[in-house]
């Protein structure tokens, strides 16, 4: 780990290492069992719209040398209506009172997907990400909200962890159940 190097997308090479890395952790490609046991993602991404993510604010990566090993993927509100599994989220989002203020009227960033590689789970990678996230984002958002699946209870116990909190949770229309998940940028760092 003495090489990992967090930073952000900067080139089509670094966007196709994300799309590399998600596919292999999407949740159609890997077993059941794996999915429980190690988490997986749910959203794949296409470079054209992945690129367009990553603008104004660039996505986060983790890199061990040349190699994307976790990224977070950063989303801002305007690309809501691109993944149509996260309008529901937006949806839900805009009604939320959080601390006496609607959401909707809040400065918040949209964390888009988080991923590490499986030889470097359980090391900080994922700790890392959202700091350096935090680090990037702190002076223009005060949230960064994330939705994740309660079926991935490793995931959901991860951003419990770096300081997470649930602030919802729903069940779409296909009967998935999800939260929606908070991290406070400004005041309890």
């Amino acid at each position: 780990m003495s090489n990992l190097n967090y930073t952000i997308s900067e080139t089509d090479h670094d966007l196709y290492g994300i799309l590399k890395l998600q596919r292999a952790n999407l949740a159609t490609e890997i077993s059941h069992e794996e999915a429980l046991e190690e988490g997986f993602v749910t959203v794949e991404h296409n470079f054209a719209l992945l690129k367009r993510m990553n603008s104004p604010y660039p996505h986060i990566i983790a890199k061990d040398v040349d190699e994307i090993v976790g990224y977070s993927l950063v989303m801002m509100r305007d690309l809501r209506d691109e993944i149509p599994v996260l309008v529901p989220m937006f949806d839900q989002i805009d009604g939320i009172n959080y601390n006496g203020k609607l959401l909707s009227d809040a400065r918040y960033v949209i964390m888009g997907q988080v991923c590490i590689a499986k030889g470097y789970r359980g090391q900080g990678v994922f700790a890392g990400l959202y700091d350096e996230m935090a680090r990037r984002l702190q002076t223009d958002f005060d949230y960064i909200i994330t939705l994740v699946s309660l079926r991935n209870q490793r995931s959901l116990r991860a951003h419990h962890k770096v300081g997470f909190e649930t602030i919802k949770e729903y069940q779409s229309d296909d009967g998935e159940d999800w939260a929606i998940v908070l991290w406070t940028l400004n005041g309890n760092r």
